[in-house]
């Protein structure tokens, strides 16, 4: 319990930073965007506004998952985190679309030439850009080490979408400087578009990624192997079968069932399934609830339709 309380104070204090720092940003970069003239830095800051969004879902998620479990949802609401991400993929993909059409709409008039000549971007657009790379890696850094110390997949994706911030920062900034550079003042819609693929590839990924703990499956496939080592670690406790490993809030909820010999009485094979439970917690880390199924030995020969057998893993 104290570990979820943990998880839960780190998920909500690194969605309040989230919001404070892509709201600074946010602002910064639109006005400088408007001011400078350059729709690219726009995009940027509209990305940025977008992440204030992101924030506020992990915020109400971080309220969410505090919540105890009840009779409606006996397994408790971790998984409103995997719903929070997937939401934020949605406003991903939202911006990315936005800042695809607003650049295709510019160079599209610049082509048939029924836009007027456009102006060159200003310095201040450059210096608002450079700050966002450096403030974005900032958060970026901050959001993934919160990550891994609550094992957040909500937080893993929103600091792999700051990333991806940094990356469509850094291409604005050489489009900026292009256009600058060349006096070609169409190299800053054609950077706008750039950075809508970028967004829209990273919506993408993070949808992808918050499915899987919805579907009840895990990222790293090898917890199995950890799983039938653990077992076979225990004296008595044979052929591991049927085995189920999920997540929640980050925290796996494994079920599997073991043979022992069915001579034992009722008090010894309970012991052994407890010797196996503690392996498992031992073995892997963030293991919320271990379920041990107790078969005497050579009763599984009917056909298994789900989980996974140690003799095929």
């Amino acid at each position: 319990m104290k570990q979820a309380s943990l998880r839960e104070k780190i998920l909500a204090r690194a969605s309040w930073v989230s919001a404070a720092g892509n709201a600074l940003l946010s602002v910064a970069k639109i006005t400088a965007g408007y001011l400078a003239g350059s729709i690219a830095v726009i995009g940027d800051g509209v990305d940025s506004a977008t992440d204030i969004a992101i924030s506020l879902v992990m915020i109400f998620t971080a309220s969410l998952v505090r919540r105890p479990p009840n009779r409606k949802y006996v397994y408790g609401y971790s998984k409103a985190e995997s719903i929070g991400a997937k939401v934020l993929s949605l406003l991903i993909f939202y911006a990315g679309v936005q800042v695809l059409v607003a650049s295709g709409r510019d160079i599209l008039d610049a082509i048939v030439g029924t836009a007027s000549p456009r102006p060159l971007p200003g310095m201040l657009a450059v210096h608002v850009t450079l700050l966002s790379i450096v403030a974005k890696l900032g958060l970026a850094a901050y959001q993934a080490r919160q990550a891994r110390r609550a094992g957040s997949v909500l937080l893993r994706v929103n600091a792999r979408n700051m990333l991806y911030d940094v990356y469509l920062s850094a291409c604005v900034l050489a489009g900026l400087s292009g256009t600058l550079l060349f006096d070609w003042p169409l190299l800053d819609p054609v950077t706008g578009l750039l950075v809508s693929f970028f967004i829209i590839r990273g919506s993408l990924r993070a949808f992808k990624e918050s499915s899987v703990e919805l579907m009840d499956g895990v990222n790293d496939e090898t917890v199995y192997a950890r799983l039938f080592e653990a077992v076979e670690r225990v004296p008595g406790a044979h052929h591991p079968h049927r085995a189920r490993s999920r997540q929640a809030g980050g925290m796996f909820l494994i079920d599997l069932d073991i043979e022992v010999d069915g001579d034992l009485p009722l008090r010894e094979a309970h012991a052994i399934a407890e010797a196996v439970e503690e392996s498992i917690k031992a073995s892997i880390e963030n293991v919320h609830d271990v379920v041990v199924h107790v078969e005497p030995s050579g009763h599984c020969s009917r056909d298994e339709n789900y989980g996974i057998d140690s003799t095929s893993a």
